[in-house]
């Protein structure tokens, strides 16, 4: 590990929680690619699984507490963004969650600490981690504290490509899955965009809705 690598209790400082066991920690931080190359048996996928369940209930409470006058289609669509990978990314970069994962000499060396994927997996990990060594109460707190710092991009960029490509081409955009990776409970997605035979952009999510909207941001920075 570098020495640059930050420790579990300078990390604990940053997000405010102290750990009860700091293992579970530990292994919230352990990247898969690791975990292989040094024949460690727990790594932090589990924990995403947790994670990802608790962050979608904490959210949900949230902000239905926060727009009360919001309509279900409406605080759907902020949840989507809020839970999204961009988003967990961006609360990664704040944490700068990248000096404190384990991660293979490999992805080291392709700029692993970077990836989106790996940082915002991480952060659903942590999530899962204070969970089962805390509580619910206290993943909520943490859960609703980033959020409150976070601003979340609630851009509907498959509406917006598709309001320009009717204008300018008189047709609709079409979307196709490229790609499913990853296990049943942690699947990625890579889907394209196109109009007629002609590729606009690509993007990735979680979710097939969530990929789509990658897409069709991608798109529209093409066609500016």
């Amino acid at each position: 590990m570098n020495e640059d690598i930050g420790t579990k209790e300078q990390l604990q400082k940053k997000i405010g929680i102290k750990f009860n066991n700091t293992d579970i920690l530990e292994i919230a931080l352990t990247h898969k690619s690791y975990a292989i190359e040094n024949d460690i048996k727990e790594y932090n996928e589990r924990l995403e699984f947790i994670g990802d369940s608790v962050l979608s209930s904490a959210t949900a409470v949230y902000l239905y507490s926060k727009y009360p006058g919001y309509n279900e289609g409406k605080l759907s669509k902020i949840k989507s963004a809020a839970v999204s990978k961009t988003t967990l990314y961006a609360v990664a970069k704040k944490l700068g969650l990248g000096n404190y994962i384990k991660i293979s000499n490999s992805e080291e060396a392709t700029g692993g600490r970077e990836k989106e994927s790996i940082l915002a997996n991480t952060v659903e990990a942590i999530i899962g981690a204070i969970f089962l060594d805390s509580g619910y109460d206290v993943a909520e707190k943490f859960i609703h504290n980033i959020l409150t710092k976070q601003k979340i991009n609630t851009s509907d960029y498959k509406s917006e490509l598709q309001e320009s490509i009717q204008s300018k081409y008189k047709m609709t955009p079409t979307y196709k899955v490229l790609e499913e990776t990853g296990p049943d409970h942690e699947k990625i997605f890579l889907i394209a965009v196109t109009i007629g035979k002609k590729q606009l952009g690509c993007g990735s999510g979680k979710s097939k809705k969530e990929a789509e909207q990658d897409a069709a941001k991608n798109a529209i920075k093409k066609l500016r």
